[in-house]
């Protein structure tokens, strides 16, 4: 059987103010393609898949026709859960109509271990798989906060939290095969920040915990597992040197820092003792490990980004070659001249150098003005283009607070963005 493991669609996410649903809408038609052409079984989807709490009525339209159509194809089952941009309430709300598609979704921890635990049926009926669906993990669900507490004190409890959470879950999984008298793959799913893991400027992935603490080691899945499908890095990697564990990455560029990053979607094909006979998987282990199969599929460009950086003549000459080659592409420009340039004459430039071409400049930062504190860095700016650490930094250095106060305001400052993050 086959899963195919995809995260962080981030729908309804703008950038500079341009709305993207053209490209969420020609993604989510790809992969819709891709689970037919690879005949996938099962769908992950590790979180995130709106950008806000609150997403607009295009987002979701898109949402529910891609779960219309995909509980009609080849695909048995999709198992949804949250990520921290998401809403548990709002994507729990629909949870027991989506049932009746074979939709599975996990907003939020509950009391019960036995709500993240789903045993999925082939099409005869018998159990093929079970998937411990975790979904983010609130700082307030994995930690009893106490008086007094260092940051040190906070981490390890964090940590501990999200280790006895899979572990919990693990347990009970393997409990169920017991139970079951079968030897099916555990796959687990998770939305959560791997220590090493790999991101790049501008990707918008918030730290999830108070001080960016919690970054959770490779071991703290249970090592029997047949696959661990994660979520909230928007660069596609394995977890430490566990080809099992993996981070999708996030379908769509999320800044023009992602914009020469190859984005892509994994299948895995679990073959039974039977008719694995002497295959040896490129991440050989024991079980069922040893008998699964890795791929990656690459997701195409559905709008191309370009970020050029340098001083003036280097800009118009890409832009030049850009135009020649006939390039229909959205840039991100930086200028970083010596000669001091007014900001209106540097667009000016720009504005005539892409007349008549496919381009479209999103965005123009002139590094050479950027001491203009709370002034916009660039002439599209708006403040969905900030994240709050940037506003509340930039309004810190427009108050004169002086740097020995700055480090406690800010702790202040984090605790009170992420209560307002996990209220839901």
């Amino acid at each position: 059987m086959k899963i195919l493991h995809t995260s962080d669609w981030h729908l309804g996410r703008a950038l500079y103010g341009r709305k993207r649903y053209m490209e969420f809408e020609h993604f989510l038609d790809w992969l819709l393609e891709t689970i037919a052409q690879e005949q996938a079984d099962v769908l992950l989807v590790a979180g995130d898949v709106f950008d806000t709490g609150t997403p607009g009525n295009s987002a979701q339209m898109l949402y529910y026709r891609f779960l219309h159509r995909v509980a009609a194809s080849c695909c048995r089952h999709v198992v949804i859960i949250a990520g921290n941009h998401d809403s548990p309430s709002f994507l729990n709300a629909p949870r027991e109509l989506l049932k009746a598609l074979d939709v599975h979704v996990v907003g939020n921890l509950t009391e019960d271990l036995n709500d993240e635990l789903l045993v999925l049926n082939n099409a005869q009926g018998n159990p093929e798989m079970i998937v411990c669906a975790v979904p983010y993990l609130r700082d307030r669900d994995i930690r009893v906060a106490e008086a007094g507490e260092s940051i040190a004190d906070k981490e390890r409890k964090l940590i501990e939290g999200i280790r006895n959470h899979y572990a919990g879950i693990v347990s009970l999984a393997r409990q169920k095969c017991a139970a079951l008298g079968v030897d099916i793959p555990v796959v687990a799913m998770g939305h959560l920040f791997t220590a090493g893991g790999k991101t790049v400027d501008g990707d918008g992935v918030r730290e999830l915990y108070v001080g960016s603490l919690a970054h959770v080691a490779a071991n703290i899945f249970p090592d029997d597992l047949a696959y661990v499908a994660l979520g909230h890095l928007h660069v596609p990697q394995k977890v430490g040197d566990f080809g099992s564990v993996r981070y999708s990455g996030s379908p769509l560029p999320m800044g023009f820092g992602e914009a020469g990053q190859q984005k892509s979607v994994v299948i895995v094909e679990f073959f039974s003792p039977e008719t694995a006979g002497g295959m040896q998987s490129n991440e050989q282990a024991a079980g069922w490990h040893g008998r699964s199969l890795i791929k990656l599929i690459p997701v195409p460009v559905f709008q191309r980004l370009e970020r050029i950086q340098g001083d003036l003549t280097l800009i118009l000459n890409r832009i030049r070659e850009l135009a020649e080659n006939d390039t229909q592409a959205w840039l991100e420009v930086i200028y970083e001249g010596d000669a001091v340039t007014h900001a209106g004459g540097l667009r000016q430039h720009l504005d005539d150098a892409v007349s008549g071409t496919q381009l479209d400049i999103l965005c123009v930062k002139n590094n050479r003005a950027m001491n203009r504190v709370l002034h916009r860095t660039c002439d599209q700016e708006t403040l969905d283009d900030l994240n709050v650490n940037d506003v509340f930094a930039r309004c810190l250095a427009a108050h004169g607070v002086p740097q020995a106060q700055q480090p406690e305001l800010i702790a202040a400052y984090d605790e009170i963005v992420h209560a307002l993050y996990a209220a839901d």
